[in-house]
């Protein structure tokens, strides 16, 4: 089965930038699923199972924080490896984040080539 990262930003730009970077591991089987809020991310990590998400803090209709928290104590699928990004910087936003269950918490703005490796750590490509 192919491994499916899901990219979860309100802003298309966002989420275009970052399929974009990850466009290439396509190639490899990858497969490239989006939400822009966090319903929709919460729906489709339960149904799709995907290996790998990157997951905004702050959406519509569930922010990033709940997101993780149901996706990893609710419904326990801790195989799902989660990077928050967001431009939350704080160190309590990185707690929180940690608190809720997220594998790595990133910043923006991102280097491109930093998720492209991160993916390919993860999935193990």
């Amino acid at each position: 089965m192919n491994p499916k990262v899901l990219i979860v930003d309100d802003e298309a730009h966002i989420r275009r930038l970052i399929q974009r970077a990850l466009e290439d591991l396509e190639d490899e089987g990858v497969e490239l699923i989006t939400a822009d809020n966090g319903e929709d991310a919460l729906d489709l990590i339960v149904e799709q199972r995907p290996n790998l998400v990157f997951l905004d803090v702050m959406l519509p209709k569930m922010n990033g924080f709940d997101v993780c928290q149901r996706v990893k104590r609710e419904f326990g699928l801790s195989e799902v490896f989660i990077i928050m990004l967001t431009a939350k910087g704080q160190e309590y936003d990185r707690l929180r984040g940690e608190d809720a269950g997220a594998n790595i918490y990133m910043t923006k703005p991102f280097d491109p080539d930093v998720l492209v490796e991160k993916v390919v750590e993860v999935l193990g490509l």
